[in-house]
């Protein structure tokens, strides 16, 4: 190890960090000043990985789930000779920079994951890694080794205090994900103060408990931390976590306080910082020579490096075909097998949560590709995917079903990171009403452009005898309104098998269906050509006439009811419309959207959840809705007592 290069890029670090914050007037100076020495060593001596090619499929992977110490990622970047220039450093949280405040997906090259609010990106690594133990055992064979990295990652208290941490890194455990190493950057500032006024937990005994490695050792002993990981990677049955003792703010005046956390040092705390590290003190945005230099020479072995495993993966794919074959399937996500979506008749009654699971099979076997599991919620969410592969575990590495406890949020994330990893596609399931367990994790998904599927069953009041704590109201409006998320509630089996096919189609956006308990019928459909209009968003079911006296919009269960209900109003013309996603409807022509609707006198909304979003479609007396919580009983009785049933709509439409 070139210890002097290494101590060179760490002060260069400290030097990029403390300048780009001061210059933005915002940032958290305290990580990237206290943890260079762990960057430096990762990135310069550690970490298998190509500037020239970041997206480099066997590269190690790195997450900052501390993203608020973004500059540390930014400046290592920038001196490992990513895509990250000295002029975008300059430009540290600006509209528009490559170095936004917290790492983003997609914004700046080298960046594996938008690791959003604390904790949440280690349990993405935790999906990485799981994602590099899969692609291994299918691929790699006892000849050629083509899948061989390591996903690291770096938390703070911050991070270990979020409980999606815990969730993340227990599953993590059990799992024995060997290939995951996390340095915890043990300081013990939080922005309020020392933690110990909130967090005292024994870390190292924690993680022990969740069935890691668990090793200490110094911030500042760059020997110390290569061998750490070495050992790490040498007691190779479990995750493991390293922890490193360091100084909020290093070489700061106010370091191993608080003050140094979250706000710029000012511009004489940088000259002394300047001066406390041997910096330059009035040049700005220094960087050290022997740090450039070292990287220079870096670049040619990461280079060989690459070529290197080029030459072993042409020797594997010329031995393998049919698994090279597949191999170009799984990364570009194309199909492998063929499936025909199972086949409904009129009038047959089914949960379309069982049909979901009939369509979720068709698509396992159309793409291998495709794993994924359930909270804990298997049997009542329908996800077992039905192949030889069996269940993910240490034993046995190919399962494509996997069981993520009841960790929902945790399951979100690692849905982001087998994701965001690449090579496969995750889905995960658990009951509708639980979206609120995971929804930072979404919110995060959808902002990062990460195409996640959610399978949500249980999705109204028919959920019936739990009671108003599992009976969705609020839920489906508030997944409408975060940008960039689609929002499915198909209305019978044959819309179920057709939602499935638009969620394995996403590729920038999370995709959630929804699917009943109950047994609901499977409806004659007015429009022929269905199950490509409803591609748009909705479709005519009942057609009523060009110019119907009412337009009914459902959604999910609430289709059938309409067609009941209609029969009960014979002296009224009454078209039903399913509207199974209604934001991407929204977003068609207005040709179309009047094309669906009709020339329509009136307009009635029915839907088994909160009135809110439908309001610029019909009158508050013409939203045949639920604006309360739902209660415990049998679900027609539910249904009765809430006034929601076909009977009662059918008084809404006589009106």
């Amino acid at each position: 190890m070139d210890t002097k290069a290494i101590e060179a890029t760490a002060l260069s670090i400290r030097s990029l960090s403390m300048d780009a914050i001061q210059k933005a007037n915002s940032g958290h100076p305290g990580l990237p000043l206290g943890a260079a020495e762990l960057a430096a060593v990762l990135y310069g001596e550690v970490m298998k990985h190509n500037p020239a090619d970041s997206k480099w499929v066997d590269r190690d992977r790195f997450v900052l789930s501390a993203g608020h110490g973004s500059m540390l990622a930014y400046s290592i970047l920038h001196l490992a000779g990513y895509k990250v220039s000295m002029d975008d450093i300059k430009s540290f949280r600006q509209v528009g920079s490559k170095c936004p405040g917290h790492p983003e997906f997609g914004d700046t090259d080298g960046v594996e994951c938008t690791s959003g609010p604390l904790g949440q990106g280690v349990a993405a690594a935790v999906g990485m890694a799981v994602a590099e133990s899969m692609l291994a055992a299918k691929f790699n064979t006892p000849k050629h080794t083509i899948v061989d990295h390591y996903t690291y990652a770096l938390v703070g208290e911050g991070c270990l205090e979020e409980g999606v941490s815990s969730e993340a890194c227990s599953l993590a455990g059990n799992m024995k994900l060997n290939k995951l190493i996390v340095f915890y950057d043990e300081n013990k500032i939080s922005i309020d103060g020392n933690t110990d006024i909130t967090f005292t937990d024994n870390i190292e005994q924690r993680y022990l408990s969740y069935g890691w490695n668990v090793f200490r050792g110094s911030m500042y002993n760059v020997k110390e931390i290569a061998d750490l990981v070495a050992t790490a990677k040498r007691e190779g049955t479990k995750p493991s976590l390293i922890i490193l003792k360091s100084t909020i703010g290093k070489g700061a005046p106010k370091a191993g306080t608080a003050d140094v956390h979250g706000a710029p040092l000012g511009e004489e705390g940088c000259k002394e910082a300047k001066k406390a590290l041997g910096l330059p003190e009035n040049e700005q945005f220094y960087v050290v020579p022997e740090a450039y230099k070292y990287f220079e020479e870096k670049r040619k072995e990461w280079a060989q490096a690459q070529a290197d495993w080029q030459k072993t993966f042409d020797a594997w794919a010329a031995e393998n075909p049919e698994l090279a074959k597949k191999w170009k399937a799984y990364w570009n996500q194309e199909q492998t097998g063929e499936a025909a979506l199972p086949e409904y008749k009129v009038g047959d009654k089914l949960a379309t949560r069982d049909a979901s699971g009939k369509a979720l099979n068709t698509m396992a076997d159309r793409y291998e590709w495709l794993v994924g599991g359930s909270a804990d919620l298997q049997g009542p969410n329908k996800t077992k995917v039905n192949k030889d592969d069996g269940t993910y575990s240490p034993e046995n590495r190919k399962g494509r079903t996997i069981e993520y406890g009841i960790r929902e949020f945790a399951m979100s994330q690692v849905m982001s990171g087998i994701n965001l990893h690449g090579g496969l596609r995750a889905f995960g399931a658990t009951f509708f009403v639980f979206t609120d367990y995971f929804r930072p994790s979404l919110r995060v998904a959808a902002l990062a452009k990460i195409p996640n599927i959610y399978v949500l069953t249980h999705d109204s009041i028919y959920v019936g005898e739990d009671g108003p704590t599992h009976q969705p109201i609020e839920t489906l409006a508030s997944v409408r309104c975060m940008p960039n998320v689609q929002m499915l509630r198909p209305g019978d089996a044959e819309e179920s098998a057709i939602a499935w096919e638009m969620a394995v189609a996403s590729k920038d956006h999370p995709v959630l269906m929804t699917f009943t308990r109950q047994a609901i019928a499977v409806y004659e459909k007015a429009d022929k050509d269905w199950k490509n209009t409803v591609r748009k968003g909705a479709y005519v079911v009942q057609e009523g006439s060009d110019s119907p006296d009412i337009t009914i919009l459902a959604s999910g269960s609430e289709v059938e009811m309409s067609l009941k209900a209609a029969a009960l109003v014979p002296n009224k013309k009454i078209r039903v419309v399913s509207v199974m996603d209604k934001n991407l409807f929204e977003a068609q022509d207005d040709a179309f959207r009047a094309k669906i609707m009709g020339n329509t006198k009136r307009v009635v909304v029915a839907e088994a959840g909160c009135r809110q979003g439908w309001e610029g479609y019909a009158k508050k007396e013409d939203c045949f809705t639920i604006d309360r919580f739902g209660m415990s009983g049998p679900a027609n009785k539910v249904a009765e007592a809430l006034g929601f049933t076909p009977e009662c709509l059918a008084k809404v439409l006589a009106r």
